[in-house]
């Protein structure tokens, strides 16, 4: 028996279904900010997190009868937000280049007790190339494997793992040079 997901806020999507503003209004401040992290993080740019964040709970609530309460309303919507960053990046022109024959090495890292700044670690990711930030993103931030990475990003998993490592060793030098 496959599991059933029952979504707290049930009552409010099935208000949503029926096309009610205040519903919708009530699911979009349960999650425009996190939704909007999520975005910002991919694409970088403050206006253009906000304009998929616009442009995704729009689809959202123009496709909720596809929803099918399969996973929580959340997870469905943040894989709409995702979509739609990764979108945009594409409009930016930017490509994921397939790296399929480049030999990745093993990852060996030693336990460090060191004490990160955040705004230092968040500046030094938003200053990583877009192919590198967007697949640390999904793998780091949002939890995604490098299979599902290579899917959503239409490149190999392989180029999914090697863009990854690329991303740890250039931050490993951003932040370096910013003296962390």
């Amino acid at each position: 028996m496959e599991p059933v997901y029952i979504d707290k806020n049930a009552a409010l999507i099935n208000g949503c279904r029926r096309g009610d503003r205040k519903a919708q209004f009530e699911i979009y401040k349960l999650y425009a900010k996190a939704m909007y992290n999520v975005a910002l993080r991919i694409v970088n740019f403050e206006e253009e997190a906000e304009d998929v964040l616009q442009d995704s709970f729009l689809d959202a609530f123009t496709r909720i009868d596809n929803f099918k309460g399969e996973a929580t309303f959340g997870l469905w919507l943040k894989q709409i937000v995702i979509n739609k960053s990764i979108n945009q990046l594409r409009k930016r022109k930017v490509e994921f280049v397939n790296i399929e024959e480049v030999d990745v090495a093993e990852e060996n890292e030693p336990a460090e007790d060191l004490q990160w700044k955040v705004e230092e670690i968040r500046t030094a990711v938003a200053m990583l190339p877009d192919r590198y930030r967007v697949v640390l993103t999904l793998y780091l931030f949002e939890g995604y494997d490098h299979e599902e990475i290579a899917y959503i990003l239409k490149i190999t998993e392989g180029t999914s793992r090697t863009q990854y490592m690329r991303a740890k060793m250039k931050l490993n030098d951003l932040l370096a040079k910013r003296g962390v």
